[in-house]
């Protein structure tokens, strides 16, 4: 019984020494680097970033694709994106506003309207928010409308180019009325 016993105890010392990890194996086995650890570069470890600090949002690479298709004009593609964007990261308002403005340009405003309601929840009146939803109006030939939401734009952020160019294309827009 005494011989049973020290095997088991011998196999147990084996199998737990095998669990133990060498501290100088070079192997980071945390978030933190340990001071004086190096990189496969050979570079220290201080000043780089590691994942408890940076900051990365699970909608950042959505956002980016989105407002890269929204650039090159394709409305669709980029308001699937930013959907996605929204799904992955609910409280994005820049996702939010991008959605509503892809919206806009492909005419399907009962979606954009629920979309700036919620970039509004999230952003607040902000110019860049005032200055969509005045797009909003002029795609949809509500120029009252749109001249009101220019002018909150154009208060909040007077020196903005795009608050501006849009001013000037409402006015086109009142003095070439096409019916």
């Amino acid at each position: 019984m005494k011989r049973v016993i020290a095997v088991a105890a011998c196999l147990l010392t084996v199998v737990l020494t095998g669990c133990q990890t060498d501290a100088t194996d070079g192997v980071v086995r945390t978030n933190e680097p340990s001071k004086g650890d190096v990189t496969s570069f050979g570079d220290a470890f201080d000043g780089l970033k590691t994942v408890g600090n940076v900051e990365y949002y699970a909608s950042d690479q959505a956002v980016a694709e989105a407002k890269n298709q929204f650039r090159a004009e394709n409305y669709g593609n980029a308001g699937a994106l930013f959907f996605k964007a929204t799904q992955l990261a609910p409280n994005d308002g820049g996702a939010w506003m991008g959605l509503a403005a892809s919206c806009d340009r492909i005419h399907r405003f009962d979606l954009a309207d629920r979309a700036y309601g919620r970039a509004f929840k999230l952003m607040g009146p902000s110019p860049e928010y005032y200055n969509n939803v005045g797009y909003s109006d002029l795609l949809r030939g509500k120029l009252q409308n749109a001249r009101s939401n220019f002018l909150k734009a154009y208060e909040l952020a007077p020196n903005d180019p795009t608050v501006a160019n849009n001013l000037k294309l409402l006015s086109s827009s009142v003095q070439n009325i096409e019916r």
